[in-house]
């Protein structure tokens, strides 16, 4: 029997981008049964994009409140998983697949799979983490590899590479695995969701595939560089905290917190004010009650 997969979007104020994302997904030689775009609150042009998308089979739900990320991959999975599809899809709105990306996807016998980034000028932009370390206390960035600083193109690659997180930017996840793990947690609202789950499907006993030959086009350039003293900031540190909290493999890793913040409030002086001082101090007051994990879907 065929397997039925869900694409799941989530959306803020990027109707063009969506636009050309929902192009890429007709255009595929292996459509998708179904797309279900959470709309977030956007504020532009997204509703009527939506309504003259020519996507099959297109759910569009349209949130009175900003959810986040977090918030909207879990709406938009549990809508998919209670639809009943073998596998969803996750894809942000500035991403547009190769024509033969699904059907690539699909060719590789694993539970959790995720397409390939590049950039628009075919550079390998994979930050998917083939090493995520919460085991030594001195590391003070977990991710200690991605696929773009251990393979300096895509030909470099072999045809599937262990990676021990993603992003949900073509992260493709069989059904099985929902009902081992559950859904994406809400409650990081935006970062650290995506590797929250990858943490919890690895426990569960999944590997994790980037699969080389599946392609995905990023429209616009990474930018990784927030400022921790504005209101970002506060979920960079807040769900970094949470993720050492909850999974960190030893009691010195799960102390790093605490050393973090005390390091952030006594040098805050010499870097110009103590906003960052007080994200970070209360990011590691709430990362304290992120502690309980999300079972499976009831």
């Amino acid at each position: 029997m065929t397997e039925t997969v869900a694409v799941v979007v989530v959306t803020y104020n990027r109707a063009d981008l969506l636009e050309r994302m929902l192009a890429g997904l007709n255009a595929m030689d292996r459509r998708p049964d179904c797309v279900v775009v959470i709309n977030n609150a956007s504020t532009d042009h997204t509703r009527e994009v939506l309504e003259r998308a020519a996507n099959p089979d297109l759910v569009a739900i349209h949130t009175t409140d900003n959810l986040g990320g977090a918030g909207g991959f879990h709406l938009g999975l549990r809508t998919a998983y209670d639809k009943g599809f073998d596998a969803m899809w996750l894809m942000d709105d500035d991403v547009v697949p190769a024509p033969d990306c699904l059907r690539r996807l699909l060719e590789v016998d694993s539970s959790c799979l995720t397409a390939v980034r590049e950039d628009l000028s075919g550079a390998l932009v994979e930050k998917a983490a083939v090493r995520f370390d919460l085991r030594n206390p001195l590391a003070i960035r977990p991710k200690k590899a991605s696929v773009d600083s251990t393979y300096p193109d895509r030909a470099s690659m072999p045809a599937t590479v262990p990676v021990d997180n993603v992003s949900f930017e073509g992260f493709l996840v069989r059904r099985e695995v929902i009902d081992a793990i559950g859904l994406p947690d809400p409650s990081y609202f935006i970062f650290y969701d995506d590797v929250d789950f990858a943490i919890r499907a690895r426990r569960a006993g999944y590997q994790i595939l980037a699969v080389r030959d599946a392609v995905l086009v990023r429209q616009l350039a990474f930018d990784q560089q927030h400022d921790l003293a504005g209101w970002k900031g506060y979920y960079m540190y807040r769900n970094l905290f949470a993720v050492h909290f909850r999974y960190g493999e030893n009691v010195l890793v799960r102390l790093k917190p605490w050393l973090i913040a005390l390091a952030v409030v006594l040098l805050s002086p010499l870097r110009g004010g103590r906003a960052e001082a007080r994200n970070v101090s209360r990011a590691l007051r709430d990362a304290r009650g992120m502690r309980t994990l999300p079972g499976p879907p009831g």
